[in-house]
């Protein structure tokens, strides 16, 4: 490879079906393994995002396309720790910190986020689906579907707090 080149794995290339749900009580705790996030933006402009984040002790860009339903294109790659903590300095607007629990439920995992900061109060789960009509069984501690409702995107969320929402 010429220096100067990019090598884009064509295997980190998907589309993303998700659906995010508010949650109701606490009993999803009890499966809860939290893992901290950092995560900001360097382009979200509505027809795409360019997001950088750190996961535990990994990091990693994300560039996602305009939603088409509960459907996007996602291009992920891991990035080296040291440059997605320099990539979050040049994010616009404010860097969302949550934490991360993967929970299994009937064959399927749900990813709950429990926001801190700015944002603390709120706690969204999602799960992704291989297509849009895949159904899945929703646990007892899922609550009102809030999927297409642009103010639980975390890029919106680095704009517009959650506490500022009231």
């Amino acid at each position: 490879m010429n220096s100067g080149q990019l090598f884009i794995n064509r295997q980190n290339v998907s589309i993303e079906i998700e659906r995010k749900f508010l949650l109701k009580g606490e009993g999803w705790r009890e499966f809860s393994h939290p893992v901290a996030y950092s995560q900001g933006y360097i382009l979200a402009d509505g027809e795409r995002t360019v997001r950088i984040r750190i996961a535990g002790e990994e990091g990693f860009i994300t560039i996602k396309g305009k939603n088409n339903g509960m459907s996007r294109k996602e291009f992920e790659y891991s990035i080296p720790l040291e440059d997605a903590s320099d990539l979050l300095s040049l994010c616009v607007n404010q860097i969302v910190e949550k934490r991360r629990s993967k929970i299994e439920w009937k064959g399927k995992t749900w990813e709950i986020d429990e926001f801190v900061g700015d944002n603390q109060g709120l706690i969204l789960a999602e799960i992704e689906l291989s297509s849009e009509e895949e159904s899945f069984s929703i646990p007892p501690w899922i609550g009102e579907e809030v999927t297409g409702d642009l103010h639980y995107y975390n890029s919106y969320l680095s704009c517009h707090p959650y506490s500022q929402w009231k």
